[in-house]
């Protein structure tokens, strides 16, 4: 059985991805090890990411579990691919594997850097800001699911044991209108509420600053707890992961380049609390709201 020395967020996913069919087939770890011949050692493994299985090893699972279809797919294609280092996740179904994998890579992060050039980084969107970015056309099943569970993911960084998070945000994603005036004013509200939670660092990059290396585009940085790191850069449809430790050092230089342009934390909240009773004063925006 290999052993996975540099675990990939592929791995992860396809760990992920192993424990959540078994639970969903209502297994137990010790009984589905009887049934593959092995150790619930060696599935407890399989199942962290610490060890990768073989091929082989994923098909008698699927097997066993009676997985079929779209989904046995979806496991089987990242399990041939997991010794790739960098990862592209595109297209349907490309986006639920491309967020299993942002979720595991938050779980293991031990601290957690966002640059989000043109709108809220998605750890610290209220609900209705949440909702208005989803409704595009999805089933209101759909954008509820969606909603509740990027709710969820924020307990990462306001739970009992919190990974430190650091958001740099553009000032146009501060300006921009998401949803009704209302919606805009309580996310930024919000905002000047979560940054005085001591693991979470809010700063703002204000617009005409000048060239900085954020203006190339988003990025996020996953320093990990096992000291490597992972760079994710979303696209409309696509995601890649990177953790080339050539490009980390690159993008953790380009971190303390936006820094170097940034409001401070404590200016950041004044300013945002500034955005938001501008927009609470504007009666020209509500009036061309009931227009619209």
């Amino acid at each position: 059985m290999p052993r996975t020395d540099i675990v990939t967020p592929r791995t992860r996913t396809l760990a992920a991805s192993i424990r959540a069919v078994r639970k969903d087939a209502r297994f137990g770890l010790r009984e589905l090890a009887r049934r593959l011949g092995i150790s619930p050692q060696q599935l407890s493994a399989w199942e962290l990411g610490l060890r990768t299985p073989r091929l082989e090893d994923v098909t008698a699972i699927l097997g066993a579990l009676g997985v079929i279809g779209e989904r046995k797919e979806q496991i089987l294609t990242l399990a041939k691919g997991t010794a790739e280092a960098g990862w592209l996740t595109y297209g349907t179904p490309g986006i639920p594997q491309q967020l299993a994998a942002v979720i595991e890579c938050e779980k293991a992060a031990e601290s957690i850097v966002e640059w989000s050039p043109l709108g809220i980084p998605g750890l610290l969107q209220t609900p209705a800001y949440a909702r208005a970015l989803f409704s595009n056309g999805s089933s209101e099943y759909d954008i509820e699911q969606r909603v509740r569970l990027r709710m969820e993911r924020r307990r990462l960084i306001v739970g009992r044991e919190p990974t430190p998070f650091e958001a740099l945000i553009g000032e146009a994603a501060l300006r921009d209108r998401i949803g009704s005036p209302a919606t805009m004013a309580d996310q930024l509200r919000f905002l000047t509420e979560i940054a005085a939670f001591r693991t979470i660092s809010i700063r703002v990059v204000p617009a005409h600053c000048g060239w900085h290396p954020g203006l190339e585009g988003r990025f996020i940085l996953y320093s990990l707890v096992d000291k490597s790191a992972v760079l994710y850069f979303e696209h409309l449809s696509s995601g890649a992961f990177v953790p080339d430790d050539y490009d980390v050092r690159k993008y953790r230089a380009a971190i303390k380049g936006i820094h170097a342009v940034a409001m401070g934390p404590a200016e950041s909240s004044s300013f945002i609390a500034r955005l938001a009773e501008e927009i609470d004063g504007a009666e020209g925006w509500g009036l061309a709201e009931k227009h619209l």
